[in-house]
């Protein structure tokens, strides 16, 4: 299958993968001029944590091999706590 050429072949191939990997979770797709992949270094994946206020507030290494679980739950609890403060 060749890379799609539009923002919207790129939202329908998302789509169908989110489809048949049945991903219980919401999708955000990059533009296909990949200016967000650019700007945060999402090559070859990476974890980002976006705070409610819409700034990361976790960035884990390069993966697979540089993911660290453990280091995300904290950054998330420690987002949840801040929600709960706020409120």
């Amino acid at each position: 299958m060749e890379d799609p050429t539009t923002d919207s072949e790129r939202l329908e191939v998302a789509g169908t993968c989110m489809a048949n990997l049945k991903l219980p979770m919401f999708a955000v797709v990059d533009k296909v001029d990949d200016k967000v992949n650019q700007a945060y270094g999402g090559h070859p994946d990476r974890l980002y944590l976006v705070g409610k206020d819409g700034k990361i507030s976790y960035a884990g290494g390069k993966g697979p091999r540089l993911f660290n679980p453990d280091e995300l739950e904290d950054a998330i609890k420690a987002e949840l706590k801040k929600i709960k403060k706020s409120q």
